[in-house]
């Protein structure tokens, strides 16, 4: 399979969890890899000078409304989370740790925190909910815990954002396709042609 999907994504944008309800369908469709790629959103922003929508009030109250619209279309659930915006540098490492050092539980990791985020609509950046969040999707809180903590797992996640503002990025979700870049879960269609047409 030499058809891949990079997926710069961080788990705190309500977008990205769109476009993560979907990329799975669009690589099986077109028989190519998705390759998750964690980043911190926050370090990207500061990096790029970018910043949330919802700094905008009037666009933050239609990138809602429009991401509602979309999930209708996707069939997926989607909940505002009441304490957006979240600082996810904790979720990240923790994400990037569980890439790195058990993988084959990396994709039961993502789903449960997405689904907390964006169908519960959980605070996730208070320490008891992630524990219990993680608790009863069996993950293990201070073995979690421990992974945010590691040098290796930091240094991780600040080169996947590095290597993405790099890359051109500006914020979440962003889907490579070789050396193109697509920004935005509203995108996968460019995403799906450019698969068709390697």
């Amino acid at each position: 399979m030499s058809k891949t999907v990079e997926f710069f994504f961080d788990l705190g944008s309500p977008a990205t969890y769109l476009a993560y309800t979907q990329l799975p369908k669009i690589c099986a469709q077109t028989d190519s890899q998705l390759i998750y790629r964690p980043m911190l959103l926050g370090g990207v922003f500061k990096a790029t000078g970018n910043a949330s929508p919802v700094t905008i009030p009037a666009k933050g109250r239609y990138m809602f409304q429009d991401l509602d619209r979309y999930a209708r279309r996707y069939g997926v659930p989607l909940k505002f989370n009441p304490h957006f915006p979240i600082n996810t540098l904790m979720l990240m490492r923790a994400v990037t740790g569980i890439q790195l050092r058990h993988p084959e539980r990396f994709q039961a990791f993502i789903n449960c925190l997405f689904h907390a985020l964006w169908v519960e609509g959980r605070s996730l950046d208070d320490p008891a909910t992630v524990a219990a969040v993680l608790t009863q999707n069996s993950f293990d809180p201070n073995e979690v815990l421990a992974l945010t903590a590691d040098e290796n797992v930091k240094a991780a996640l600040k080169q996947n954002t590095e290597e993405a503002v790099q890359r051109g990025v500006f914020g979440a979700p962003s889907m490579f396709v070789g050396d193109q870049l697509f920004f935005g879960q509203d995108r996968l269609d460019f995403v799906l042609e450019a698969l068709r047409a390697q």
